[in-house]
């Protein structure tokens, strides 16, 4: 007996639950194929020099960011479309977002896109518009968020923030997360003696200034400027370019882990 495709298909068109079945188990392989792959960062993301994880100060200045709900008006995603990229800057990288969690790419904008914002305005200027948008852009429609000046950042929880981002895979160190206290308030401190060793742990360009000209304390102003200072800074472009993290060479004596 002749194998007939169209006569198998036929049966399975006219049986509503071995259809359901065979398309669920479709949709599972292919969902598989898809997904799991993802689980591998190092498969999807192009490794890029200068991306490092944030600070201290710089993790709770995204809390606080993710706290008041920025992202509901702004993204931090620049399309590779020539208007974005000319009013931007380089189009966004995975790699810059590899250590966010979650990552704040998205196409809603009732403001602009933060993604390169650091080093664009001064300290002066982004605590201005957080006192009061309106002093700086008068058609601005953003709340105030003058508050933050007087609020102590919560130094005590930072060092359990660091150990729960190094489960989903931030590379913070042991050294990183007993130092994360201090770290916190060195960062806005230029004076401070341990400045050199907490830039030494990050192992790249880091702010070290009073951002919020309150020398006193640090704010949680201070902590959300020094964010706002470090997105789109840590890549260092030249014409445009960038440059790749070299694979490690392969070692042909060494069996590779499966």
């Amino acid at each position: 007996m002749s194998f007939d495709p169209l006569r198998r298909h036929t049966k399975l068109e006219r049986h509503s639950i071995l259809m359901l079945v065979c398309i669920i188990v479709a949709v599972l392989i292919g969902g598989l194929v898809e997904i799991v792959p993802l689980f591998r960062m190092e498969t999807v993301i192009e490794p890029v020099k200068g991306v490092r994880p944030y600070t201290p100060l710089e993790l709770a200045g995204q809390n606080i960011y993710l706290r008041e709900g920025c992202y509901l008006c702004h993204s931090q995603q620049i399309r590779p479309l020539r208007d974005e990229v000319e009013r931007y800057g380089h189009y966004s990288l995975a790699a810059e977002s590899m250590y966010d969690h979650p990552f704040q790419w998205g196409s809603k904008r009732t403001g602009p896109d933060l993604a390169r914002v650091g080093g664009k305005y001064s300290d002066e200027w982004h605590r201005a518009h957080l006192v009061n948008p309106r002093d700086v852009v008068p058609e601005s429609i953003m709340p105030t968020y003058g508050f933050l000046m007087n609020r102590g950042v919560k130094v005590d929880r930072i060092a359990k923030d660091l150990k729960t981002l190094r489960v989903v895979g931030v590379p913070y160190t042991d050294d990183m997360i007993v130092s994360a206290k201090g770290d916190i308030v060195t960062q806005a401190n230029p004076d401070s003696d341990q400045v050199d060793a907490m830039v030494a742990r990050y192992g790249g360009k880091v702010n070290v200034r009073d951002f919020d000209g309150q020398p006193e304390m640090v704010s949680e102003m201070d902590a959300l400027i020094a964010y706002l200072q470090v997105l789109g800074t840590m890549v260092p472009f030249v014409d445009g370019k960038y440059s790749i993290v070299p694979s490690a060479p392969i070692d042909p004596k060494v069996e590779p882990k499966l």
